[in-house]
């Protein structure tokens, strides 16, 4: 079992950057496939980025392509996200997530993940 907290939301101006951090208690983090959704108000939770067990590899929603990056430190049991050239529309609560099905790889499902974060809001003004 997992437990995530994530931290470093807020509010940015259109074309900052934040960066969200989301830490994993346990021994086993490394066992995990990490991910980031978000939500915003009236919206269904939508994927944002994943990454593999070793990070070695990475996925992306379209919207979020070339300005999202996802990283992860196993020694640290952290997982985070550079979010650069921020738009309104990033407006959302963003969620930590965690999953550890045989593929090894993201799914853009929520409904695969084992473990969520309780979020941390990311506001964007224009």
């Amino acid at each position: 079992q997992v437990q995530l907290v994530e931290s470093g939301g807020g509010l940015v101006q259109t074309g900052g950057s934040l960066r969200l951090s989301c830490a994993a208690s346990g021994r086993t983090f490394s066992n995990y496939v990490m991910a980031w959704f978000r939500q915003a108000p009236g919206k269904e939770r939508e994927f944002v980025a994943g990454i593999t067990r070793s990070g070695g590899s990475t996925l992306y929603a379209d919207s979020v392509k070339g300005r999202f990056t996802i990283s992860r430190d196993n020694a640290k049991n952290l997982v985070y996200l550079q979010m650069n050239s921020l738009k309104p529309q990033d407006t959302a609560v963003y969620y930590c997530a965690a999953e550890r099905r045989v593929s090894g790889f993201p799914s853009y499902s929520s409904t695969v993940y084992d473990y969520w974060g309780q979020g941390t809001q990311v506001t964007v003004s224009s």
